[in-house]
């Protein structure tokens, strides 16, 4: 019996820091456009559904990410401000990147950048837009 308390204690433990990670993640994925954020929030949400109900409530109800998760997981979508505001953070971030940081003889780098901002644009578009 004491073995199997142990192992949920280090299932537990592994659960909470695993949230704890994609939580930094996600934060640094705000400013970071090659980051995804709310994938990482949403599995920052499992973990701690999974490990603690305390750090599963802050996230939650967390005046950054809260608001914004809870209606993500309930799909009442995006307002189209939030939109427009993400997608013009997201390619002037990528344009700013692939031609100021990243140097011309590594055009393939550039090609990733332009991968990764086609495929969050069509993510972000796809999402519901609420009306506010």
């Amino acid at each position: 019996r004491s073995g199997s308390s142990s192992t949920g204690r280090l299932q537990r433990g592994l659960l909470v820091a695993a949230g704890i990670l994609c939580v930094g993640l996600g934060v640094v994925g705000v400013v970071v456009p090659v980051l995804p954020t709310t994938p990482f929030l949403l599995l920052a949400a499992a973990c701690f559904l999974r490990s603690s109900n305390r750090l599963h409530r802050w996230l939650l109800g967390n005046r950054v990410f809260g608001e914004y998760l809870r209606r993500y997981r309930s799909g009442e979508g995006l307002p189209l401000s939030s939109k427009v505001t993400t997608l013009v953070l997201l390619w002037s971030t990528l344009a700013v990147s692939a031609f100021a940081a990243v140097p011309s003889r590594l055009w393939w780098v550039r090609l990733v950048l332009l991968a990764v901002g086609v495929g969050v644009s069509v993510h972000i578009l796809r999402i519901k837009t609420r009306q506010t």
